[in-house]
């Protein structure tokens, strides 16, 4: 039973982690070659990142300001894009998929353990943007 046990944990590390609707994939390398990496998957894509997120270094100048002294990350950028041609297939298949546009991936450190990650979206068509987040955090881990 403990060799189940151990095979389980074994191949839960070999998978991105899946969480309250968000998939983190561990990188191995500092957050800088992180964020060098995901906006190059992006590009060779074929898309242009419409606005990058500073959260962590939001999230770390204001903690004062609203009265709390924890850091939640060390860095933490937030990426934003969009495809016209997959937009498009999601939305001419349903037009409330507008909601899910633009689409994002994040990078965070937390403690020196830097992650990169996207949110999961809903069975159907909006399956095909999960295929292209994959994608593009896939690339970026090459």
């Amino acid at each position: 039973m403990k060799q189940i046990a151990l095979a389980a944990i074994i191949g839960m590390m070999a998978v991105p982690a899946v969480a309250q609707d968000v998939t983190t994939t561990p990188f191995n390398g500092s957050f800088e070659d992180a964020t060098f990496a995901v906006e190059n998957a992006i590009v060779g894509e074929g898309l242009v990142i419409d606005f990058t997120s500073h959260v962590g270094e939001m999230l770390n100048r204001t903690a004062a300001d609203v009265g709390s002294d924890v850091k939640i990350f060390d860095a933490a950028d937030i990426f934003l894009f969009c495809s016209a041609q997959v937009s498009r297939e999601v939305m001419e298949a349903d037009p409330m998929n507008i909601v899910h546009c633009p689409y994002s991936i994040f990078v965070a450190d937390r403690g020196g353990e830097v992650v990169i990650g996207h949110r999961n979206y809903p069975e159907g068509e909006m399956q095909k943007v999960q295929a292209l987040l994959d994608g593009i955090v896939q690339s970026a881990l090459e």
